[in-house]
């Protein structure tokens, strides 16, 4: 329905580490030269779980967008804000809150698994309750037909799709519908008109859905039609009302294989991290002080690399011959821990140098931040505008 437009966001917790770069910005680097992509900061579902401490929400906000600059994440490919800056964020989730099942939201799976993990915090909150219907409207405010999630945030998408779902059926068929769907057609022009409704006509009376494709393909070339132009026919095509709402797809992406300095996942909760931007000495000296093979008491001890965190860095920063090297040195004590993880610290090191460069900038003039942030936080309530207006008329909410 829409041209591809990615959606993706992060709890503002500081700076970032390693484990965030390899898990969730390279895959935002590459995707923002194949679509349009808009990175927020989710500021408010911080407050679901850290409402007893906002104080650290603003620092960290800024912390955490220059570590985004600093990956690649271009300002020029792709749009940055924050999500309290776009307060229609606010108004959809209410007005969506309106149509949701209380089963729905107790049936996510997060919801318990979050609950039992920081039992320390009181979560029997109502915005903790709420927060996956702050998701979905985060999605469907900017109509992204594409989220990139790993395999545990799926569910989360399929409850957004419900809820579009349950919104286009309430409220999808305007007033005039069909006149409105008809006049829409003729805007296509005579030739295009035609091939619209014989396309229409093989799909809804045949169940064909190359015509249904062919369709759709047609009316996303059509750059002069107003956007509530192209619902209607989308929607016209299909059967159903203007389709206010879309559904949008999961983009699932590999889960981070980015392991911690003591062989765990990386993680602030294990204290096992290198930040993005951390100081050249004090990454040398964590991988120097890492555990190893506890077999390697002395120098001479042979050792097993499968059993020493070392080697895991080895698989996401060595070359093969270099890991060659290693499974030979270690096993046969050829080579001592210290020596076998130089080439660790040089490919952390080679990997943040460029991340340290285009951060300065930013450290050296933080207007440079926040006007990124001002002009995507402008850009980004535009497109929110235009979705609300038509949520507010499909909701008898329009009293112009």
């Amino acid at each position: 329905m829409f041209a591809d437009r990615v959606l993706s966001g992060m709890r503002p917790t500081g700076s970032l580490h390693l484990g965030h770069y390899h898990g969730v910005l390279k895959n935002w680097v590459e995707m923002q030269q194949e679509f349009e992509c808009l990175f927020f900061v989710a500021d408010w579902h911080a407050l679901t779980t850290h409402y007893d401490n906002p104080q650290v929400i603003a620092q960290s906000t800024w912390d955490m967008v220059i570590d985004w600059l600093a990956a690649g994440v271009d300002p020029a490919r792709a749009t940055l804000f924050i999500q309290s800056r776009v307060p229609e964020h606010a108004e959809l989730h209410l007005l969506l809150s309106m149509i949701t099942p209380l089963g729905w939201l107790e049936r996510v799976p997060t919801y318990k698994d979050q609950q039992e993990k920081l039992s320390e915090k009181d979560l029997s909150t109502y915005g903790f309750l709420g927060y996956p219907l702050l998701q979905s409207a985060d999605i469907l405010i900017y109509r992204a037909n594409q989220v990139p999630v790993g395999a545990d945030q799926v569910p989360h998408i399929e409850f957004t799709r419900e809820i579009a779902r349950r919104f286009n059926h309430f409220y999808g068929r305007e007033i005039g519908f069909e006149d409105k769907a008809h006049a829409a057609v003729k805007k296509l022009g005579s030739k295009k008109a035609k091939l619209y409704e014989e396309l229409r006509t093989r799909y809804q009376e045949q169940g064909d859905d190359e015509a249904l494709q062919s369709a759709q393909a047609l009316l996303d070339e059509q750059q002069s039609l107003s956007l509530g132009d192209r619902e209607r026919l989308f929607g016209y095509l299909e059967g159903g009302g203007k389709m206010i709402l879309s559904e949008p797809q999961a983009m699932l992406t590999a889960a981070s294989k980015m392991p911690g300095l003591d062989g765990q996942k990386m993680s602030k909760s294990y204290n096992n991290v290198i930040t993005l931007r951390e100081d050249a000495a004090a990454v040398a000296k964590k991988i120097r002080t890492m555990p190893t093979d506890p077999a390697r008491v002395r120098r001479t001890d042979a050792g097993d690399p499968e059993k020493c965190p070392v080697w895991q860095l080895h698989q996401v920063y060595s070359s093969d011959d270099t890991r060659q090297w290693v499974q030979t040195g270690c096993r046969s004590a050829g080579i001592g821990c210290i020596e076998c993880k130089q080439p660790v610290i040089d490919g952390v090191l080679l990997e943040q140098n460029p991340m340290r460069e285009r951060a300065q900038q930013y450290l050296d003039d933080p207007t440079l931040v926040r006007n990124i942030i001002a002009d995507g936080c402008e850009k980004a309530r535009k497109l929110a505008s235009e979705t609300m207006r038509d949520v507010r008329e499909a909701m008898g909410l329009d009293y112009s």
